[in-house]
């Protein structure tokens, strides 16, 4: 009798369990980042836009959360680098959008790191801006998989030459790699492929679709400018008083819109419709304020990108998440920055270990409905302007990093260069300087600022250092853009000839033999020294004719050694050989007339160590 006790108690149990749910699977779920460039608070139909349509980018905000009063940089490269560390931007290293001064510092690890350390893979998409050599890359912060381009946009200096949006040349994990299509399209699907293929795996993944749309050029297929046109013809006074050129630029930078919005239906779908979204936070946001904003749409705002005011910062962030992560409110109008993304999706995802030392904060209480208040907080903006802008805070290089040339967020107030002061709540387009008839808020805001400063003068004025000869980068080019507090960064620049030079502050892997290879123009192009080029037209635009310069020869110092050459007509290149040291070195070049007077400084240098 107990033996049948016993055999029914067993076929009682496996019964239960052949008609029970299986238990589900308690995986992490997959994170998507979409960040687009120079589309501002006000760029979407969803914030009141009276021109643009984005209903794929309205239905995220509709499902997900909307956070409206989140602040990033007023510049690509300071707010990259402060999603991908959690770290102000004087704190990681990565603060201008050029001038030697876009390079995080290699020893942080990244929300890549973190991600793939917790058994996720991760990907990028686009454009990433945060240094285009060795130990700088992509692929050396954390991404297994990357298709990208170097520096700030398509068309920049050490882009592929003469890219144009249109059937370009990216880098593939490495490799140089010819992509079909337009860039934004490319990016898209090539992101959805990969994780297509991802989501047959067992482990989840972390993508980074990080667009270089609507940045300038504002190259787009034409299809998307004629429901632009139209709108702004019932429109007229938005933009009565914009020349006609700026005009046809507004048109194809709302049309590089539209075509975002579009790509953003096709991932949306993507996910619906293989099921991802049941486990996938979609996270968007945009990387700076607008660059036409001011000029016909600004949602109430003054300001634009690369300006502290409240146009310059103030961006969208939609987030969408698993029903089973979030209550999901609609908005949140808690003051948030950039940097408290990275501590909200690793604690979303379940990740514990990330670094001690952020800025940001975990926002998940607030989307899970478990607060509805963050403690108050003040917050610092603060990044490396372009050496060429004129600024009321210092008469010196504004390139060079300074305590006044900073925004200081405390709730609804604004403390600009450490003396202006505004309260957006009463004053939305900061138009009355208050801060005369509040001195105790000034204080206090003052003293978060000298505080703040403290904590980052030691290590904001070191130069972060592109590495020679190592076996991850050899050979390698170096391009004029890491020129220590020198702007030039775009091919346009190469082709009128800029007349500017500046030092690689650079460091040695390896005691060696060294080749240099000094060129005006990039080994793809085949272009000589010498050579002036014609105007180029391209899939929809021109690009400007490129100037000759007799340049008879070349000086290089690396180090305290120095050494001159000459050269001919027809010279592609001014080749040196230098015996190196390991260790820290800055190198500098001179292209020179036949009066032996510089012209200009070689915007190209290649490097190999035999």
């Amino acid at each position: 009798m107990k033996k049948l006790k016993t055999i029914v108690h067993v076929v009682a149990i496996v019964f239960l369990s052949c008609n029970s749910n299986p238990p589900e699977k308690n995986t992490p779920p997959n994170v998507i980042i979409i960040m687009t460039d120079d589309q501002g608070y006000g760029e979407f139909s969803f914030n009141g836009n009276p021109i643009t349509n984005t209903p794929n980018i309205d239905r995220l905000a509709n499902e997900g959360t909307q956070f409206i009063d989140f602040h990033v940089a007023p510049m690509c490269t300071p707010t990259r680098g402060q999603l991908l560390t959690g770290m102000d931007a004087f704190r990681n290293g990565a603060i201008n959008v050029s001038s030697g001064r876009t390079l995080l510092r290699p020893e942080l690890k990244t929300m890549a790191n973190i991600f793939k350390d917790n058994n996720y893979y991760t990907g990028l998409f686009g454009k990433w801006h945060l240094g285009d050599n060795y130990p700088f890359r992509p692929e050396d912060r954390g991404f297994e998989k990357a298709i990208w381009f170097p520096s700030s946009h398509i068309n920049s200096l050490p882009d592929y030459w003469d890219n144009d949006y249109f059937d370009d040349t990216y880098i593939h994990n490495g490799q140089k790699q010819s992509f079909k299509g337009y860039c934004t399209d490319v990016f898209f699907d090539e992101s959805i492929k990969w994780m297509r293929t991802m989501a047959d795996s067992e482990k989840p993944f972390f993508t980074y679709l990080a667009l270089n749309a609507a940045h300038w050029p504002h190259f787009v297929p034409n299809r998307y400018r004629n429901p632009i046109r139209k709108a702004l013809e019932k429109n007229p006074e938005l933009f009565e008083n914009l020349e006609e050129k700026k005009r046809r630029e507004l048109v194809s930078f709302l049309a590089m819109g539209a075509n975002i919005d579009e790509n953003m239906g096709k991932l949306l779908d993507f996910l619906d419709e293989s099921g991802l979204d049941e486990n996938t936070i979609v996270v968007f946001l945009t990387d700076n304020g607008s660059t036409f904003g001011q000029d016909y749409f600004n949602a109430g705002m003054k300001g634009g990108k690369t300006t502290l005011w409240e146009g310059g910062h103030r961006v969208p962030l939609l987030i969408k998440t698993p029903e089973k992560l979030s209550k999901q409110p609609s908005k949140i109008d808690e003051l948030c920055q950039v940097q408290d993304l990275l501590p909200t999706l690793a604690s979303m995802s379940g990740i514990t270990e990330i670094p001690e030392q952020l800025d940001g904060v975990d926002l998940s209480p607030l989307l899970k409905g478990e607060k509805e208040k963050l403690d108050e907080r003040m917050l610092v903006i603060n990044y490396s302007r372009m050496p060429m802008f004129k600024v009321k805070y210092t008469n010196e290089n504004p390139a060079i990093p300074m305590k006044d040339g900073a925004g200081v967020l405390w709730g609804k107030w604004r403390l600009l260069e450490n003396r202006e002061l505004y309260n957006i709540s009463t004053d939305p387009h900061q138009d009355n300087d208050i801060a005369e008839e509040n001195p105790e808020v000034v204080e206090k805001m003052r003293t978060h600022l000298d505080n703040w400063w403290d904590g980052v003068k030691d290590e904001v004025y070191k130069p972060q250092r592109v590495v020679i000869g190592s076996a991850h980068e050899n050979p390698m080019l170096i391009s004029a853009c890491e020129w220590l507090d020198v702007f030039v960064d775009q091919q346009i620049q190469t082709r009128y000839g800029a007349k500017k030079n500046g030092i690689w502050n650079l460091s040695v892997a390896e005691a060696g033999e060294y080749e240099f290879e000094l060129r005006r123009w990039p080994r793809e192009s085949g272009f000589s020294l010498k050579t002036g080029i014609p105007e180029k037209k391209v899939t929809d635009g021109t690009f400007v004719e490129g100037i000759s310069f007799p340049i008879s020869s070349a000086r290089m110092k690396v180090g305290t050694e120095e050494k001159l050459i000459k050269t001919s007509g027809v010279d592609v290149a001014a080749n040196f050989t230098f015996k190196l040291k390991k260790g820290d070195i800055e190198i500098q070049s001179w292209f020179n007339g036949k009066d032996g007077k510089p012209i200009l400084g070689a915007y190209y240098m290649y490097v190999n160590k035999k």
